[in-house]
C-alpha cells in the first residue's frame, strides 16, 4: 500500500509539471499575431489556466502538510487528471483557433493583394513580374546573455518563419515539375544527366580531404554556375533546360541531407568533410542553404528544434512520419534506427554550423553560423524532455560542435552546460524508463 500511495505521488508531481508547462504555453498565446481574429477569449482560457494549475498544486500542497507527506487517494488523482485532461483541451482549442485566424488572415491578404494587382493592371497596364525574395533564415540580433527559464515569444515566430521556408520544397518541386513529368526521351536524358551530376559528387566526399574535395566543390559550384561539367563521359549543364537550376539545386539539397541520414549516421567522422563542402556552396549559393533547412527539418523536427503535437482526427501514421519515424505498409521502423537516423542529421548540421569552406571569402559571414547552434541549445533546454530523443541528440550536437561553442560564448557556454547538469539532468531522468537509460548514462559522463 505504501508502494502504491508514493506512486500515486510521483504520478502526481508528473501531473503537476505538465499541467504547468501547458499552462506556460496558453501564456505564450498573448503574443500570437491576428488576435482581434480570434473568436475565443484567450484571456479567458489562460484564466482557467491558472485555476487548474492552483488546483492541482493544491491536492499536491494537502498530500505535504506539516513537512509529513500523506498518501494521495484515488480520487486526488482522478482530479488532477481531469484538470490535465480541461488544459489539453484548452490549448488544443487554442491552438486550433490561432490556425484558423491565420489562414483566415492569409486569405484575407491574398483577396486584397488580388485585387490591388487587378487595379493595377487596369491603371498601367501589364505588370512586370519580379522576383520573389528569399525566405529568410531566422532572426538574427545579439544573444540573451543568459538562457531563460521560460520560451520566449520569438520562439514560435522562428519556428513560423521556419515553416515557410520548408514550403520552398514544394514550391521548388513544382518550378520543375514540367521536367520531372516529360515523356519526351531527350528531356528525360538531360533530367537523369542532371540528377546524377548533382548527386554523384556529394555521394564521394569522403574523409580523405585535400585536392579531391576540393575537385568534388569546384564540380558542385560549376554546376550550379551553369558551367558545363563531365558526367557519365558526357557534357551536362542546368542551362540545357529551363528549370534545371531548379531541379539542380533540390536535388543536391535532398542529398545532403541523406549523406547526414545514411553515411553520417554510419559513420560520425564523415559529418566534417561532408559539412564543409556544403557550407561552401550555401555561402555561394543561398538558394541550396534554404533548402538544405527545408530537408533537414521535415526530416528531422528535433533540428529546429520542434516536437510536433498529435492534432485532433490526425492519422496515427501521418503523426509518425510528423515526428520523423519511417512508416512502410503500416509498419514503424525500429526506435534503434529511427535515433541512428535523426543522429545523423544532428551531427551534420552541429558541423555545418562551426565550418567554413577553406578556399572561400572570410570577409562574409558565415550564412549559418554558431549563432543558430546557441538558439537551438537554448531552445531545446527551454522544452520538456523526450524518453530517448532528447538525451541522444543533446549528446550528438555538444560532441560535435560544443568546442566551437564554448570558445565562441565562454562563460555563458559554461553557464548552460551548469544548468544541464543542474537542472535538465533531473527532467530528462524523470521521463525515461529504465530500459532507456543508455542515452542518458551516455550525455551523463560525457559532460
Amino acid at each position: 500500500r505504501r508502494g502504491e500511495g508514493q506512486a500515486r505521488l510521483r504520478s502526481l508531481y508528473a501531473l503537476q509539471e505538465e499541467v504547468l508547462h501547458l499552462n506556460q504555453q496558453l501564456d505564450a498565446s498573448e503574443a500570437q499575431p491576428h488576435g482581434d481574429l480570434l473568436k475565443l477569449d484567450p484571456a479567458a482560457l489562460r484564466t482557467r489556466g491558472n485555476q487548474l494549475c492552483s488546483l492541482v498544486s493544491g491536492i499536491i500542497r494537502t498530500t505535504s502538510e506539516n513537512g509529513f507527506p500523506t498518501v494521495p487517494t484515488a480520487e486526488d488523482q482522478a482530479v488532477a487528471e481531469r484538470a490535465l485532461q480541461e488544459m489539453r483541451d484548452l490549448l488544443t482549442s487554442l491552438q486550433q483557433e490561432i490556425t484558423r485566424a491565420r489562414e483566415d488572415k492569409r486569405r484575407q491578404d491574398e483577396e486584397a493583394a488580388r485585387e490591388k494587382r487587378q487595379e493595377s493592371k487596369m491603371q498601367q497596364g501589364p505588370e512586370v513580374p519580379r522576383e520573389a525574395p528569399a525566405p529568410s533564415q531566422g532572426p538574427g540580433g545579439k544573444q540573451n546573455e543568459d538562457l531563460q527559464v521560460k520560451v520566449q515569444d520569438s520562439t514560435m515566430q522562428w519556428y513560423q518563419q521556419l515553416q515557410d521556408a520548408s514550403s520552398q520544397c514544394g514550391q521548388c518541386v513544382l518550378a520543375f515539375e514540367e521536367l520531372t513529368n516529360s515523356k519526351d526521351s531527350q528531356v528525360k536524358k538531360i533530367k537523369m544527366d542532371l540528377q546524377k551530376a548533382a548527386t554523384i559528387p556529394v555521394s564521394q566526399i569522403s574523409t580523405i580531404a585535400g585536392s579531391k574535395l576540393k575537385e568534388i566543390f569546384d564540380k558542385i559550384h560549376s554546376l550550379l554556375s551553369g558551367k558545363p561539367v563531365q558526367c557519365g563521359g558526357h557534357s551536362v549543364s542546368v542551362t540545357l533546360n529551363p528549370q534545371g537550376l531548379d531541379f539542380v539545386q533540390y536535388k543536391l539539397a535532398e542529398k545532403f541531407v541523406k549523406q547526414g541520414e545514411e553515411e553520417v549516421a554510419s559513420h560520425h567522422e564523415a559529418a566534417f568533410p561532408i559539412a564543409v563542402v556544403a557550407s561552401g556552396i550555401w555561402e555561394l549559393h543561398p538558394r541550396v542553404g534554404d533548402l538544405i533547412l527545408a530537408h533537414l527539418h521535415r526530416k528531422c523536427p528535433y533540428s529546429v528544434p520542434f516536437y510536433p503535437a498529435f492534432k485532433e482526427g490526425m492519422a496515427l501514421e501521418d503523426y509518425q512520419r510528423m515526428l520523423g519515424y519511417q512508416v512502410k505498409d503500416s509498419k514503424v521502423e525500429q526506435q534503434d534506427n529511427f535515433l541512428k537516423r535523426m543522429s545523423g542529421m544532428i551531427r551534420l548540421y552541429a558541423a555545418i554550423i562551426q565550418l567554413r569552406w577553406p578556399y572561400g571569402s572570410r570577409q562574409e559571414i558565415h550564412p549559418h553560423g554558431l549563432s543558430h547552434g546557441w538558439r537551438w541549445l537554448a531552445q531545446i533546454l527551454n522544452m520538456e524532455p523526450l524518453s530517448d530523443v532528447t538525451a541522444t541528440l543533446l549528446f550528438d550536437f555538444l560532441e560535435v560542435c560544443g568546442n566551437a561553442l564554448m570558445k565562441q560564448y565562454q562563460v555563458q557556454f559554461w553557464k548552460v552546460i551548469l544548468l544541464i547538469k543542474e537542472d535538465y539532468f533531473p527532467r530528462i531522468e524523470a521521463v525515461t524508463s529504465s530500459g532507456q537509460m543508455g542515452s542518458f548514462i551516455r550525455l551523463k559522463q560525457f559532460l
